[in-house]
C-alpha cells in the first residue's frame, strides 16, 4: 500500500508501507547506526519517535529474539530506503517486517532517506506523519496534533524488583525507561540491583541501604521529568549516584544546570568523545535530543564531543555525583569507556 510521510515542514515523501500499516504520527528522527536495529527499537528511550534508518539496507540478518532489549518495539514508525524481506543469518528468528507488524509498528520503505537526512540536518528534528495514500493539508494537520510527548511514567518499571540479589554491593536502579543490557551490566559488577519505577521517592530508595544509586536513560524530553529530578535532588550528598543518558540531564537538573535541545540530536554508535583530564577520544553509543548547558559552580564538566562542543559528563566538584551522556560500553557490550562505569563504583567504596 502507498503511503506518503509529511513533515511538519510540508516536504511529502511516498514510499510502501510495512509492518502494520497503520497511520502514525512522531517526531522525526535519524540513526547512524549500520547494525544493532533490534537493540535500538526495542530501548525505551525510542518512544515516540519516527525512526529513520540511515542505512539503506535493513533487516538482512533478521530478528533474534536474544538481543531485545525490552519486550516491545518502541517507536511510533521506522522508515527505510529498502526493507529486505528475506534475511540470511544462523541466528535469524523472524523477518523485519513481520517483527514489526506483531508489534503494531508502521514502517515505510522506498524512501529517499539520505535526502530525508539532509532535511533533517539543516531544519531540525521536527514533528511528521505516515499516512496511507495523498491526504488533504488539513487531515494532516489534524493528525499532527495528536503527536503528544512521552512519558516516563510509559516506560519505567511497574513494579520494584531485584536482579543478583546475591551481589555483594547494594545498587538501587532508578528506572526511567532502561535498557535490559543495562541493568544486567551493573548486576556484573557483583552488585545485587534494586530496580525502582522512576515514581519512587527518596525515602523509599534510600530504605534498601544502597552503596551507590545508578539513574538510567529514558526518552527525549519526557513531561514528567522534573519529579525524578525532584527525587535525586533530596537523595544527592546521602549516596553515590551515578547516571547515563536521560538519568544524566536529570542529575544535572537537580544541580542546577540546564538542558538546551540540539537541532538532530546524537543517535547512533560512532560519536567521538573527548576526556577533559587525558585528552583522549572514545567512539561512543549515544540515544539523546538535548545536553547540558549553564552548567552550575558545583559542576566540573569531564567530558565533550568532539563535534560539535557539546557537554558529554559532569561530576560534582566535591560530592560523589557523576553522570554521562553516552553509555559506557560494557553496558553495550563493546569496548573502550567501559572503565567509567568500574572506576566511579571503586572511587566511591
Amino acid at each position: 500500500m502507498k503511503a506518503q510521510l509529511i513533515l511538519e515542514n510540508g516536504r511529502r515523501f511516498t514510499g510502501t508501507l510495512f509492518g502494520s500499516e497503520e497511520n502514525t504520527a512522531g517526531e522525526v528522527i535519524f540513526t547512524t547506526g549500520v547494525v544493532g536495529y533490534e537493540e535500538l527499537l526495542t530501548d525505551p528511550a525510542m518512544a515516540g519517535q519516527m525512526v529513520i534508518m540511515t542505512f539503506p539496507l535493513i533487516g538482512n540478518y533478521g530478528i533474534n529474539f536474544e538481543d531485545m532489549e525490552s519486550g516491545k518495539v518502541w517507536p511510533h514508525a521506522v522508515i527505510v530506503r529498502e526493507e529486505c524481506v528475506e534475511p540470511s543469518n544462523f541466528r535469524n528468528e523472524m523477518n523485519f517486517g513481520d517483527w514489526l507488524s506483531s508489534h503494531g509498528v508502521t514502517g515505510l520503505c522506498g524512501v529517499d532517506t539520505r535526502a530525508l537526512t539532509r532535511i533533517i540536518r539543516d531544519e531540525g528534528v521536527m514533528r511528521g506523519v505516515i499516512m496511507a495514500g495523498e491526504p488533504s493539508d488539513d487531515a494532516v494537520r489534524s493528525f499532527m496534533d495528536k503527536c503528544g510527548a512521552p512519558t516516563i511514567a510509559e516506560v519505567t518499571a511497574k513494579n520494584i524488583y531485584t536482579v543478583n540479589e546475591g551481589g555483594k554491593k547494594r545498587a538501587a536502579f532508578i528506572d526511567l525507561g532502561t535498557r535490559k543490557s543495562v541493568v544486567d551490566a551493573v548486576s556484573s559488577y557483583d552488585c545485587a540491583v534494586t530496580v525502582f519505577p522512576a515514581s519512587a521517592n527518596a525515602e523509599e530508595i534510600a530504605a534498601c541501604k544502597p552503596e551507590i544509586v545508578f539513574v538510567s536513560s529514558g526518552p527525549e524530553n519526557p513531561s514528567d521529568a522534573d519529579a525524578v529530578a525532584n527525587t535525586v535532588k533530596a537523595l544527592i550528598g546521602k549516596f553515590p549516584i551515578f547516571g547515563i543518558g536521560l538519568g544524566h540531564r536529570i542529575i544535572g537538573a537537580a544541580l542546577g544546570c540546564k538542558t538546551e535541545r540540539l537541532p538532530f540530536g546524537h543517535h547512533g554508535g560512532n560519536y567521538p568523545v573527548k576526556d577533559k583530564k587525558t585528552g583522549r577520544v572514545y567512539i561512543t553509543t549515544q540515544n539523546h535530543i538535548a545536553a547540558l548547558t549553564d552548567l552550575s559552580d558545583d559542576v566540573e564538566e569531564i567530558f565533550v564531543n568532539v563535534n560539535d562542543g557539546t557537554c558529554q559528563g559532569i561530576k560534582h566538584k566535591t560530592l560523589p555525583v557523576m553522570s554521562v551522556e553516552f553509555t559506557p560500553n560494557t553496558l553495550t557490550g563493546a569496548q573502550g569507556t567501559g572503565h567509567i562505569f568500574g572506576n566511579f563504583l571503586k572511587e566511591v567504596q
